[in-house]
């Protein structure tokens, strides 16, 4: 942490107070931050230009009142400008995958392939470890035969030889890792668990997030409209992850060119499937390779791409995207993700 001069001088107010107060000021007094100044309070975040106080008291403060798009997309535009990664037209669809799996398993992880496998350029962002009995992305994917990037560079380099890369948070933007890791000193999520779902570092045209309650799909639609992102869809996704849950009707907000719309995908079964008591990891490569059935895993890795066809563009119906899917699923190579 950097030693300011406003740490010398106490009797001095710190810059960064007028954001704690604009968010602390009891009921009456306090209200959301403007665009600009979440834009420019997350910038002094990002530049180690606040007190570990401050940031506590900062962090907690927007928790309780919680996020708005206005706040969100400052925030991400902050970080976005830390980051500054060159737009060069790289990557088609941008995934985040930070909320991590405990009821079943990362099922999204074979979608996100299976459009891999078809020409399209997936980059995975996400963070692990944060939250105690999840299984995150990056810790399965060996068995999968793949390895996570360790930096933009070898991000790159994957993608343009795979079309998949899962780059963590903490080789693009250190800080904003370092915040979610402080769950367990906090005891609770913060605003940063939401902000980096809508980071897009590449850029992409279009960009998916899962989230887990419902009342945050509308802040991430209505942030990435004023981010002026091209495409976006946001979903409940089960475990909070990017995944369509197949026994659940699911509701997608998008963001089209400006444009917002709201579309239900209808549950894929009547009832709903017992959770497995454990999660095997290796079940992953397995159900890839047609060594395991089960039609639950099926359902949402075939839904879970069905909605992620459309918002790319390649179909104009839900029909038409189950049934390209599907396609997919049927022709996909069985031994490309094998492992020893």
């Amino acid at each position: 942490m950097k030693l300011t001069h406003h740490e010398q001088t106490p009797h001095q107010e710190h810059p960064f107070a007028e954001y704690v107060r604009i968010l602390g000021k009891g009921k009456k007094g306090s209200r959301p931050l403007t665009q600009e100044e979440a834009y420019r309070a997350l910038s002094m975040i990002l530049a180690d230009e606040v007190l570990p106080v401050q940031l506590g008291a900062f962090l907690m403060l927007m928790r309780v009142k919680e996020e708005t798009a206005e706040e969100l997309a400052g925030f991400v535009q902050a970080a976005r400008a830390s980051f500054n990664i060159a737009d060069d037209g790289l990557v088609n669809l941008d995934w985040s995958s930070y909320a991590g799996k405990r009821r079943h398993l990362p099922w999204f992880l074979l979608s996100a392939l299976l459009l891999a496998e078809n020409g399209m350029t997936v980059f995975m962002h996400g963070a692990s470890g944060h939250s105690a009995g999840r299984l995150y992305t990056e810790n399965v994917l060996a068995y999968l035969g793949l390895t996570a990037a360790s930096s933009i560079t070898e991000a790159k380099q994957q993608l343009k030889a795979q079309h998949f890369s899962y780059l963590s948070l903490e080789h693009f933007c250190p800080k904003l890792h370092e915040i979610i890791e402080m769950r367990p000193i906090l005891g609770l999520r913060s605003p940063v668990h939401t902000l980096v779902r809508l980071l897009n570092p590449f850029n992409a045209s279009c960009s998916i997030q899962g989230i887990f309650h419902p009342s945050y799909r509308q802040v991430h639609q209505h942030a990435a409209a004023l981010l002026n992102q091209p495409h976006m869809a946001v979903l409940k996704g089960e475990g909070g992850e990017t995944e369509r849950n197949p026994d659940m009707e699911c509701l997608v907000q998008s963001v089209h060119l400006g444009a917002l719309s709201d579309e239900n995908w209808p549950a894929l079964f009547p009832r709903r499937h017992v959770k497995s008591e454990q999660l095997d990891p290796a079940q992953l490569a397995q159900i890839w390779r047609g060594e395991y059935e089960d039609e639950f895993a099926q359902a949402a890795i075939i839904g879970t791409t069905a909605i992620a066809l459309k918002l790319l563009g390649k179909v104009e119906t839900q029909a038409h995207a189950h049934e390209l899917a599907m396609v997919y699923w049927l022709d996909r190579d069985k031994q490309k993700y094998a492992t020893a």
